[in-house]
């Protein structure tokens, strides 16, 4: 929402039952293009960069916690988002084409909520 306007409705994948997204307010941290892929297992920074990457094209940070960092961003497995599967770390999942209209229309600082 900007105001009263709503920006748009999505399908989204969200965290699975025991690596949850957390729910609440929030603001905006940051905005990624071509974010780097951190993998979560090992912590290794991979250079995996794009729609084809695990986190696709954009990354918009939400939150960071002792568990890391939580974001809105792509994916490379489009059918996660169009079942809207609990299937992700905690972070929102969605198909890259939505996630760079959203991208575009959010600034840094942009409030926002998470509930179920």
């Amino acid at each position: 929402m900007r105001g009263e306007q709503q920006l748009g409705a999505w399908p989204v994948a969200i965290g699975d039952p025991k690596t949850r997204t957390p729910k609440g307010e929030f603001a905006m941290l940051n905005n990624k293009v071509n974010p780097t892929y951190v993998t979560h297992k090992s912590g290794q920074r991979l250079e995996l960069r794009g729609p084809s990457s695990p986190i696709g094209d954009r990354y918009m940070a939400f939150h960071r916690n002792g568990r890391g960092e939580f974001g809105i961003h792509g994916t490379a497995w489009p059918q996660w988002v169009q079942i809207r599967a609990a299937t992700s770390l905690g972070c929102v999942r969605m198909l890259n084409r939505h996630i760079r209209q959203l991208f575009d229309a959010v600034d840094v600082g942009t409030r926002l909520e998470i509930r179920s």
